[in-house]
This record gives structure tokens, sequence and C-alpha cells, in this order.
């Protein structure tokens, strides 16, 4: 059953399942939640839940996943299905006015083969103005034999007028050991390499899937050897490393493996839970760590950290910024202790 392969999201599955199965669609969604949790996911088997070709009487509605709707839904080719995504090629993924217009043509028509016509359009959020405005005029007087589904992570970005005419549906994040279970389950992973991609994932099911252990644990390796006391303690060794890191551009993906370092040091000094650890196999590290470092300096850092990850695409310069952020984790993890006065 093609809705079984989303991992989560019973209670939304089924409250699309009981409007569905009660004829009470409504002729917009906005699925809204996370990155790379299953939204775009549970979009694409509701489509085919809803066209499925052996399950028409299921109760509640489900997709085989097998027969020709479900493969033609899936490969982008079933004739009532239509997908808009941006285009990733863009430095700026955007969603034109052109695209929605060529929609409006093809959903004022009755649906080919199945009862409807359905819209998918993932990262709504990305429209351009004009894209907006487009479908804004389709949805305000929308064909009786249309459904829109709308995806997006970041829901605020879209216009309220847009937001009002859909029916809002929240996505959360599934639980790491859900998405541990489902990896192992799955992708076949062994226990260790499945917790260490649910943690780092934070339930995001869609990275914990793509997302490879091995590489990850080369990276955190590189971030111990960054944030070891011989390096820390040699201002020289810092500033060579953020040069460096700057100029292989991995400032940035820099920057967020420090911040989820940071947290773990945070974790284990405030008695936290070790299985909320990234680097819990290198966990007398993170104690050492933790035993002297300074609680409200570490905090500080995260906020800082997020800040400059807001800001990197309003031309701060990275190494400047890593290099900061290094020097004062130094002060934070070894402090400074005051000489007496004589």
């Amino acid at each position: 059953m093609p809705f079984d392969e989303v991992i989560g999201h019973e209670a939304t599955i089924a409250a699309l399942q009981t409007a569905a199965s009660g004829g009470r669609l409504a002729h917009a969604y906005l699925f809204h939640g996370d990155v790379a949790i299953g939204k775009r996911l549970t979009a694409s088997r509701f489509a085919q839940a809803l066209n499925c070709e052996r399950m028409e009487t299921a109760k509640p509605p489900d997709a085989c996943g097998l027969c020709r709707s479900c493969l033609q839904i899936e490969a982008r080719t079933y004739p009532d299905f239509f997908v808009i995504e941006p285009d990733r090629e863009l430095a700026v993924p955007q969603i034109k006015i052109e695209e929605i217009r060529n929609l409006e043509q093809q959903m004022v028509y009755r649906p080919l083969v199945g009862e409807r016509k359905i819209c998918l359009i993932d990262d709504a959020d990305r429209m351009t103005i004009g894209a907006s405005n487009a479908l804004l005029k389709t949805l305000e007087e929308p064909p009786d034999h249309s459904l829109f589904l709308l995806v997006s992570s970041r829901p605020h970005a879209l216009p309220a007028t847009i937001r009002s005419r859909c029916q809002q549906l929240r996505f959360g994040v599934p639980s790491w050991t859900r998405v541990e279970a489902a990896l192992i389950r799955d992708r076949e992973k062994n226990p260790a390499d499945a917790r260490l991609l649910a943690v780092f994932s934070e339930g995001r099911i869609g990275q914990a899937f793509s997302a490879d252990a091995g590489q990850l644990r080369t990276r955190q390796r590189e971030i111990l050897e960054l944030v070891n006391q011989q390096t820390l303690q040699s201002s020289a060794l810092l500033l060579t490393a953020a040069e460096s890191l700057h100029k292989s551009e991995r400032a940035q993906d820099t920057l967020t493996w420090l911040a989820r370092w940071i947290r773990d040091v945070v974790f284990v000094r405030v008695g936290g839970d070790p299985d909320q650890l990234l680097f819990a196999e290198h966990i007398r590290a993170l104690e050492a760590c933790a035993r002297q470092a300074d609680t409200d300096s570490l905090l500080q850092l995260l906020q800082d950290i997020e800040q400059t990850e807001q800001q990197s695409g309003r031309h701060v310069n990275l190494q400047i910024a890593l290099e900061n952020i290094l020097l004062r984790l130094r002060d934070a993890i070894f402090p400074q202790t005051p000489v007496p006065s004589s």
C-alpha cells in the first residue's frame, strides 16, 4: 500500500482519506511543515489513491502502487496529473508565471481518464509574484474537476490570499526512532548507521535516506580535529583552517557542524539525553570539553551561528565569521584562569 511508504503523518493521511471517502475533498490543500519529512510523498500517494484502478472500493482509500495509473503518476506521465516545481538549476529556484498559465490551460478541460485533474505544486512558496497572482485567480474560481496540492516548508512566504483559499494540513517531524527503524527496515542499514542518520537528519526522513553514514563520520572526524585542544589553542592554526575551509567553500557547512557539536557539549554539560547526541560515538571527547566549558558562552555561540546562517545569502564574509566563531569557541571551551594579583 503506497500510504505505508510514508513514515509518520497518520493523522494527516487519515484526514485526507476521510474527506475522499465522504466526498468532501477541498479544491486545494496546502501541505506545510519542515523540509524533507514526507509532504511531497504524501501528496503523490494521495494522487495515486484517488486514481488507483485496483483499489477503487478500498476503505479507507489507498493505492496498490502497481496498476497503470499508479505507475504513471509515479513516473509523472498520467494525463490528469501535473507536477510543477522550481527550476533547480537557477541560482534562486523559482516557479514562473508561464508555468502557472500553462497549467491553467490544462486544468480548464475535463479529465481524460480519472474523475479529476490533480496538480501538485512543490515548493509552492517559490512562485514569483506574477505566478502567485495567476494561481490565485484559478483558486478563486476553480474548475469542479480540479484538485490542487500545494507543498511548502515556508508557508509564511506564500501570499495570505493563497493560504486562505487552501485547506492547510501541517506535517510534523517523525520521531527519530521511527526514522531509525525505517532505515533498518527499508534501506537495510545497520543499527549504528541508522541511528547516526536519524540523529543527523533530526527526523527529516528524506535527508536521512539520502545521506551517507560513511561521509558523516568523515565529517565528524574533521570537526573533532578542528575543535581539539591543540588546534583551538593555536590562533594561527584556527585562522589557517578558517581560510582553507572558506576557499574550499565549506565554511557554511562547517558552521552548521560546529553548531551540532556545540549543542552536544551543552547537552552533556547539563546532563541531557545521550540519545540526542550526534557525536555520541565520541562521548569521551564531549565529556572532556563539557567539564570545563562555559555554558552561557556556548549558548551565545549557537545563537550567533544561527544568525550568521540566516544572513549567509546577504554577502556575509563567511571566513571572518568562521574565524570569529572559532576564536570565541576556544575561549568558551578553555576559559582563561585569572592570574592572581601579587
